[in-house]
Formats: structure tokens, sequence, C-alpha cells
């Protein structure tokens, strides 16, 4: 049975959905969290639509069934393949997807040129093309594939060298004054946001869609009358497929740079 104090669940393909954690906690505080991710399956965004599908329906129904008042789906890949799957399959129940935030960076100053980083998958599904499809007018988009970020970001080697020149490659092209903005179109890669704001330079404005998804968990929930009671700090609890990931989850909640 839901009540007010049943946790809200976020699911990821692995550690990229502690963004979106963090600013829900930020958000809301008092409330229960279960945090899953998928890292035995990371990452999804160099799947199949139909393989990423199986596996977050799989992963959000097992979290409905263990009570969750709402499942936040932390990825923009898995919101692509499964959100609209999951609404239709459960109309009444309050699903949050992300989507990269395109719009707030096209409208960001007059007719900006943006940078939209994501993983090959976001980047080529129908949603995305058809959320960019509605700002055209407002903003000239260039969409850049980093599939190899993610990796990064789950192995926990943002700060290395290797990274450091992975990203210098691919966006070494874009720097000194040639974008407005860069939208980070994938949980992941604000965990790389400083690597990322230093290429291509500190006037570059950033933006990523976390707080967005926060705010619409919040709405729905007061909507169904479901936000807790309680004016205690809630209970974060971690999982995931592998299992020695979890102390790893943990410590990047913890990341002061997100």
């Amino acid at each position: 049975m839901i009540t007010k104090e049943s946790p809200i669940a976020v699911v990821d393909s692995g550690m990229g959905g502690i963004t979106v954690l963090r600013k829900l906690h930020r958000l809301m505080p008092n409330e229960n969290y279960i945090y899953f991710g998928d890292s035995a399956n990371s990452p999804y965004g160099t799947k199949t639509k139909e393989e990423i599908r199986l596996l977050t329906v799989n992963a959000v129904e097992s979290l409905m069934k263990r009570g969750a008042k709402s499942v936040v789906i932390a990825c923009n890949t898995a919101t692509s393949a499964a959100a609209g799957y999951l609404r239709e399959k459960y109309p009444d129940y309050p699903f949050v997807g992300l989507e990269p935030a395109l719009k707030p960076a096209a409208l960001s100053s007059k007719w900006p040129r943006v940078l939209v980083l994501a993983t090959p998958l976001t980047l080529k599904e129908e949603k995305f093309n058809n959320l960019m499809a509605r700002f055209e007018g407002e903003a000239e988009f260039i969409k850049l594939p980093a599939p190899e970020l993610v990796g990064f970001v789950e192995r926990g080697e943002v700060d290395t060298q290797e990274c450091t020149e992975y990203l210098e490659r691919i966006l070494e092209p874009y720097a000194d004054h040639k974008v407005d903005a860069v939208v980070l179109g994938c949980t992941h890669f604000p965990f790389a946001r400083k690597e990322i704001q230093s290429i291509l330079g500190e006037e570059v404005l950033v933006f990523e869609g976390s707080m967005g998804a926060a705010k619409q968990c919040q709405r729905l929930l007061a909507q169904r009358d479901l936000l807790t009671d309680s004016t205690q700090e809630g209970i974060i609890s971690f999982e995931n497929s592998d299992e020695s990931k979890i102390e790893q989850c943990i410590k990047m909640f913890g990341f002061n740079d997100v």
C-alpha cells in the first residue's frame, strides 16, 4: 500500500542518476528514497532500444511492487526507450522522466549556438529530435555523441588524464567562443561538468535537466497528496545490480561539484 511515507524510487543505468537524486534530496530532504543503478548492464547508450526498454521496465516494475510512490527514470536514454510504454501501461502512476534541457538553452540568448552532449541513442531517438525541432527557430543545435564519457563516470575516472584527453579531443572543435551553451544530455555528464566547462570556456552556459525532473516529481506527488508529512531527514537506500558499486554510489552522492 502506497502512503505518504512510501519511498520515491530513482532508476538509472548506473551512477548518472545520482545527479538527479541529489536534486530530489535538495528539494525534498524529508522524503525517503531508493536509488537503483543498473551498473551491471551499463552503458545503456550503446544498446538497442528494445534492450533498454526491457531493462528499464523490469527495474521500474520491481520498485513499484515494493511500494514506491513515484519512480523517476533518471536517465535520458532509458526515458526515451521506456517512459512512453510505462505511462501507457500504468496511466495513473506518477512516472517522471528526463529529457535534455534544450528549451532553457535555446532561450538563454538570441539565436545561441548550442552544443548538445548525449549518448548516441538519445541523439537518434525520435523523442529527442522532435524536442529539438520545437526550438530550431530559436537556436542552432549541434549534436555531439559522447559514448565513452559514461564509462569514465561509471569507473570513477572523471579526474584522470585519459578522461581529460577524451573530452579535449571531442570538445576542442567547439572551444574558443564557438558555442554559447552546452546541454549535458545524459545524467552521467554533470560529474564531468568542471572539465567540460574548462575546455569550452567559462563564458559558455551549461544546462542539464535534473532539477526540472525533481520539481516535476514534487508537483506530481503534491497533486496526489503524497508528499511526506515528516519533519525529519529521510532515508536513502542505495541498490545496484553490481553490488560492488554500492560504495561508489554513496561516495558519488557526496560529490561536491554536481
